[in-house]
């Protein structure tokens, strides 16, 4: 099948699922969610064939954003559930007024329309975007990384599958199964069928997108993410808050990358932290402060700019609270930063001052999720600052329309 046929299939699509009642969705939504755990079998096998072949190809981190078993297959139905319970958001009103000429305007939330999401090595995002996308009333297209096409051929067929069953349209659900570069970029310039286009994966591919993309693009997910631990702190909290936004899954985005650290505290609280790295064999790049208190690699300035997805992280001393500020809005991506402090002031300088997503105050980075949120499955993390911004859920995937009623008023 062609681009433009994939295309034009998902825009009539989504005219059907523009109107369809919520009951409607949440049928076909529950048949989706029971099809992936009847098929589980089935899916793990195909995710093996794609492990097998990324054996040695990418990095082992990412072979954990790549892999599926039983509990993770049942984590994806699970998901698809979560959002059944979500409200529906479509057709609700925003706000309505009558003009002193009679006419009544009503502002109401509608689908976006096609929605094409480009992604890397992540089944998950496969159910995840179907699961959103039908809820919000939208066609999706999807076209994953080649080091999961098993995976994301066996879903896509099972959900789709599911939705035929149920008497919904299955091109509200469909999957690019050519890989090549090529395809990737002419979906990116496809503006008569795609309203949107949200890329998910590393710096690269989001670079590439939103360069070459003439479709409007929504910029998720690179996380340079930091953790700054203040003189005034429990190193005992500061501890584990490192050690889990760093080493519980250090593949997604929401990982810690890089550590600042006080200066007055640093002498005591880096051999401390570091100890608990390397439990799991953490690699630190550090500054030449950090490298005269504990042994560590050499940090170079491109280390605190990177998006390790792996057990690296940069580390820096820093003389002040303010700082630590600059070095964030410097590096960062505006995805996810923590201040860890016990001082009330200083957490109130750091949320109004750091120019991120999310902002936390003594609690892990990894929270940054559209479940952790209450928003259920998420697309994707907005890092940009236009129509969304941080985990985006069902009323991230709608627009707006303003109805007009009058009685032959004229102007």
């Amino acid at each position: 099948m062609t681009l433009d046929e994939i295309g034009a299939k998902a825009k009539k699509a989504s005219y059907s699922l523009s109107c369809m009642g919520s009951a409607k969705k949440n049928e076909a939504l529950l048949a989706m969610a029971n099809a992936i755990r009847e098929n589980c079998s089935y899916i793990i096998e195909k995710n093996n064939e794609d492990i097998e072949n990324a054996r040695g190809k990418i990095k082992d981190s990412l072979i954990d954003r790549l892999s599926l078993d039983e509990k993770r297959v049942n984590s994806m139905a699970d998901g698809i559930e979560d959002v059944i319970s979500l409200p529906d958001p479509i057709g609700v009103g925003l706000g309505s007024s009558v003009r002193p000429n009679g006419l009544k305007i009503e502002k109401v939330r509608v689908p976006l329309g096609v929605i094409a999401i480009i992604y890397e090595a992540r089944p998950n995002v496969t159910a995840d975007a179907a699961a959103l996308t039908l809820k919000s009333g939208n066609a999706v297209i999807l076209r994953g990384g080649k080091e999961a096409i098993n995976s994301n051929m066996a879903i896509v067929s099972v959900m789709r599958g599911a939705l035929e069953k149920c008497g919904v349209d299955p091109n509200a659900v469909q999957l690019i199964e050519d890989t090549s570069r090529e395809t990737a970029n002419a979906l990116m310039r496809l503006n008569k069928y795609v309203d949107v286009l949200i890329p998910r994966g590393g710096t690269g591919l989001i670079k590439s997108v939103v360069e070459n993309s003439t479709v409007p693009v929504i910029e998720t997910g690179t996380g340079n993410c930091h953790v700054y631990v203040d003189s005034l702190c429990d190193l005992d909290m500061a501890a584990n808050i490192v050690f889990n936004a760093k080493t519980s899954r250090p593949s997604v985005c929401n990982a810690e990358e890089s550590l600042l650290v006080h200066k007055d505290i640093a002498e005591i609280f880096l051999p401390y932290v570091k100890e608990r790295l390397d439990a799991k064999n953490v690699e630190i790049r550090g500054c030449e402060r950090t490298a005269q208190i504990i042994p560590c690699t050499p940090a170079t300035e491109e280390d605190f700019y990177t998006e390790f997805l792996d057990y690296i992280i940069s580390v820096k001393v820093v003389d002040s609270l303010d700082d630590a500020i600059e070095h964030i809005n410097l590096h960062g991506t505006k995805h996810s930063e923590c201040i860890v402090t016990s001082s009330y002031e200083n957490s109130r300088e750091f949320l109004s001052r750091v120019d991120a997503a999310a902002v936390y105050v003594n609690a892990s980075t990894r929270f940054t999720d559209g479940g952790e949120f209450g928003l259920g499955a998420e697309i994707g993390i907005s890092t940009q600052k236009l129509h969304a911004r941080g985990p985006m859920g069902l009323n991230e995937l709608t627009t707006v329309k303003f109805c007009v009623y009058g009685d032959g008023q004229i102007r």
